[in-house]
């Protein structure tokens, strides 16, 4: 009977440490013992408003340093020249200089937008019979080309190079442009004006140098230009017979180079 008893007891008493294995063992390890805290568990954190918090930190200081050394619009009044290539190269003899002015709007310190104009003339002549005069020929044509502009510039970051390029304020740039061309026949009055546009665009680069820091700087801009003129592929100029004097059409890309005198605030 004794021995029926006690194996009864240690019946009852595994039951108890299977089904509440907790109390038997008295919380062996506690929230303390394994080093956790309530802010540790606690769900009322936001890791998205912490780092949207430090985005707008920086963007506000990045304002501020823009505000305090950037420049807002800046005013450029310039000269150069323009030359071309191909079959409008060889004809045209270039009578700088061209005349340029344009502004530019900053969005930051590495992007402004620009509107502009600039002017160039050019002179070639025709002394001898081509397809379109073949009794009379022109002489002297001056032709005129005025272009009108929007331009985009990306101004390099130079915080890791050299003083003498982080002077430079170096950029790239390019533009959509209009060019607008008179060919005016000087020796034949009695011959109209040949009038006409094309689009184009520009490709280029250049450097501003600060004369007065944030207020005034000296430019330079070199621009490759492609052009739908609207006499690029005349054939009033061709030759009558082959071998003979003329242009069997007009040709040409354009190079510009300018100099400028820019106003900054």
């Amino acid at each position: 009977m004794t021995s029926n008893l006690k194996k009864l007891a240690l019946l009852f008493l595994l039951s108890l440490t299977l089904a509440h294995p907790a109390r038997v063992f008295a919380q062996a390890a506690t929230d303390a013992d394994i080093g956790i805290d309530e802010d540790d568990i606690s769900l009322s954190g936001d890791i998205f408003t912490d780092f949207n918090e430090e985005l707008d930190a920086s963007k506000i200081t990045e304002d501020e340093r823009y505000y305090a050394y950037g420049r807002f619009f800046s005013f450029n009044i310039g000269l150069g020249l323009t030359t071309f290539t191909g079959n409008r190269g060889i004809a045209y003899e270039n009578d700088p200089p061209t005349y340029g002015i344009n502004l530019q709007y900053f969005m930051d310190f590495h992007n402004s937008f620009g509107l502009g104009v600039e002017y160039s003339k050019h002179h070639f002549f025709i002394d001898q019979p081509t397809n379109a005069y073949q009794k009379d020929p022109p002489g002297l044509i001056e032709v005129g080309m005025l272009r009108t502009f929007f331009s985009y510039r990306y101004y390099i970051d130079t915080a890791n190079l050299g003083t003498a390029i982080t002077y430079s304020n170096p950029y790239l740039t390019t533009r959509m442009e209009y060019w607008h061309t008179t060919n005016k026949f000087v020796d034949q009055s009695n011959l109209a004006n040949d009038t006409g546009g094309g689009l184009g665009w520009g490709l280029g680069g250049g450097l501003e140098f600060p004369i007065v820091y944030k207020e005034s700087y000296i430019g330079f801009e070199f621009l490759y230009h492609s052009v739908a003129f609207h006499d690029k592929y005349t054939q009033d100029y061709r030759p009558i017979t082959d071998g003979g004097f003329g242009y069997d059409d007009l040709t040409g890309d354009a190079y510009s180079t300018m100099v400028f005198y820019v106003l900054s605030w």
